[in-house]
Order: C-alpha cells, then sequence, then structure tokens
C-alpha cells in the first residue's frame, strides 16, 4: 500500500512540472470534467472439471473453479477522440480505451487516469494497475505513468520528458525516458543449473525446507504437509510448484532497478464521419549502461535492444450499411510482449 501511495504522489508531482497557471488551480478547476467511478462485475468461470485417479482403486474427484470477478476503483480526465461514442450511462470498470496509451491527447492540456483493478480470472487472482499523469504542450510533452499488469506479469513506473513538433495531422516527439522496474533478465535458477541443462532440483527443494522421504515415497513441503507419494508425482507436479516459489521470492528480494532511455515517438490523427485513422508509437534505441549487477546489458550480452510500443485505431464506413474496423496495441520491453487486438465488419440489414 505504501509503494501504491508513493507512486500516486510522484505522479502527482510530475503532474506539477506543467506551467504554474496549471498548478496553481485549485482542486475543483483540475477535476472538472473528470469521473470517478467504483464497479464490480462477476461472473461464471470454467465449468467444474472431473478426474480419476486408480492408484488406490477408482477414486474420483471434481477440480471446482470459483467464479470470475473484477472490483474496479478509478478515475479518469481524458477528452474522447472523434471516434470514441460514450455508449453507456456508466463507467463499469470494463472500458477498454486503448487511445489512451497514445503520446497526446485531443486537446493539450493535463490529462489523468487513476485505476485499479483486483479480480480473479479462472481462479488465479490478479491485481491491475494503470496510473499516468500527462501534460502536453504545443513543443513539449511530460508524463509520468505506472503500470501492473498480473495477467502479462508486467510492472514497471515509467517517466519521460519530450520535445514536441507537430506538423499537419502527424506530431513526432524525442526526449529521455526513466523506467524503474525489477531487473528483468535475472533469472534465480540460473546458478543451479548443471551442464547438461538438467537442474539441481532435490538439492534446490531441501535448502527451501521440503523433506524427501525415499525410501517410503513421502515427499513434504516446508509446512509438512505430503505433496507427493510417488517419484512421478513429486517432479511432475511438486518440483514445478517450488521451482515458480523459488524464483518469485528471489525476484521480489531484488530491489528495483532504473533505466534511463533515448525514445523517439509520434501521433498521427484523422478524423471525419466515415473515417478515421489514429496511430502512435515509440521506440527506445538506446539505454544507459551503469554497470550493475542486474543490468539487462549483462543479460542481453552487453548489447543495445529495441524497446517499443504502438498502437493503430482505425475505421471507415462504406456506405449507410457497410463498415469495417481495427484496433490494436503492441507493447514490447526487456523482451517481454503484451497486446490487444480485434477487427470486424458491420452491415446494417434495413
Amino acid at each position: 500500500m505504501n509503494r501504491i501511495i508513493a507512486i500516486l504522489l510522484t505522479l502527482l508531482l510530475v503532474s506539477c512540472v506543467a506551467p504554474k497557471k496549471c498548478c496553481s488551480q485549485d482542486l475543483k478547476s483540475i477535476l472538472k470534467f473528470s469521473t470517478f467511478y467504483a464497479a464490480a462485475n462477476g461472473g461464471t468461470s470454467i465449468s467444474d472439471v472431473e478426474t480419476f485417479s486408480v492408484t488406490n482403486g477408482l477414486e474420483t474427484s471434481t477440480i471446482k473453479t470459483p467464479f470470475d470477478y473484477n472490483l474496479s476503483l478509478g478515475i479518469r480526465k481524458i477528452a474522447r477522440f472523434g471516434y470514441e461514442n460514450k455508449a453507456q450511462t456508466f463507467y463499469d470498470g470494463t472500458e477498454t480505451s486503448w487511445s489512451d496509451g497514445a503520446n497526446v491527447g485531443k486537446k493539450n492540456g493535463l490529462e489523468f487516469l487513476f485505476e485499479a483493478d483486483i479480480k480473479r480470472q479462472e481462479g488465479i487472482d490478479y491485481l491491475d494497475q494503470h496510473h499516468f499523469v500527462r501534460y502536453v504542450a504545443d513543443k513539449y510533452i511530460i508524463k509520468g505513468e505506472y503500470l501492473e499488469d498480473g495477467f502479462a506479469d508486467i510492472k514497471y513506473f515509467e517517466t519521460s520528458e519530450r520535445y514536441r513538433h507537430t506538423v499537419g495531422n502527424i506530431s513526432f516527439n524525442v526526449g529521455l525516458a526513466q523506467r524503474l522496474s525489477e531487473p528483468y533478465g535475472y533469472d534465480p535458477l540460473e546458478e543451479w543449473v548443471l551442464d547438461n541443462g538438467d537442474i539441481h532440483y532435490t538439492y534446490l527443494a531441501l535448502q527451501e525446507g521440503y523433506n524427501v522421504d525415499v525410501f517410503n515415497s513421502i515427499y513434504t513441503d516446508p509446512d509438512g504437509n505430503i505433496v507427493a507419494t510417488s517419484a512421478d508425482v513429486w517432479e511432475q507436479v511438486a518440483i514445478p510448484v517450488m521451482l515458480a516459489s523459488y524464483t518469485e521470492k528471489k525476484r521480489n528480494e531484488l530491489e528495483s532497478k532504473m533505466l534511463q532511455s533515448i525514445v523517439l515517438g509520434f501521433d498521427y490523427y484523422y478524423y471525419e464521419k466515415s473515417l478515421w485513422l489514429h496511430a502512435w508509437g515509440n521506440l527506445m534505441p538506446w539505454h544507459y549502461d551503469d554497470g550493475g549487477e542486474f543490468s539487462y546489458h549483462k543479460y542481453n550480452n552487453g548489447e543495445q535492444w529495441y524497446d517499443y510500443s504502438g498502437g493503430l485505431i482505425f475505421g471507415y464506413k462504406y456506405n449507410r450499411q457497410l463498415g469495417t474496423f481495427v484496433e490494436g496495441k503492441y507493447n514490447k520491453y526487456w523482451n517481454r510482449e503484451w497486446y490487444d487486438f480485434k477487427l470486424g465488419i458491420n452491415y446494417i440489414i434495413f
């Protein structure tokens, strides 16, 4: 909780780098036209699954997955683009506005989003967060953002300061970006890997508090619970769980790492009632190597790499009946990918 509060405060400070006129506004003026929302959504998860065992005679068990849910809490102040129509009366926490990922909004000035989602999907709990404060002027862009996507297993805090140049409908920008994250690329299991590629998994399990009674085929976890009664179950079920727990623990023990990068970006926006195109992209081609033990350069053989992100929203109405659309976004940071897309055709039958 303290980390979340610190992030929110940092983002608010980033917003105050904007001109004094912005920071001197009272709270009512800053929150004008913003929307606060809290919502709960739920539904049936995957159906029950029956499993069978013949180890001690025929045994049947049922694996039940609890219902899915999503608890959303947020506040947003982002001007809608021409192609974005608020079809619903209320924000219910399920909205997906991919244009939030663009570098500039429809209008210059201060915009922000603070949203947290506590969710369960197919029996797995996630915490997703997306917070950002952005100030766009004619000649510069200042932005602070925090993203935590539990499903994609990505989490980082990013600030950027960019010079902006606009030519017609396209806006170019260049500047610096700072990202604070766990040291991606670090492999806690590397020291346990043998020359032939296998892992000293039994020795590691013993170190983590597991107990192995080979003669009686009893394998217990650090709390004394029996996790396997055969070598096959031990290797195929218990060991993977132990390795996942160990790697997560070791990664959480490390402090977050700051990475400085050069960033290049663009935004293009064109809108008519029958045709619209909104595209944006960012490229980080160079990153400062501080020579640290957990520098990503070390895991990338000492070489530079490309981090990039982008989005595309396209719609075209051939006539009053027929129309088509393509929407999507893509991100790749530290060789980790997460993306969404959709496309389709609409035909209105009179």
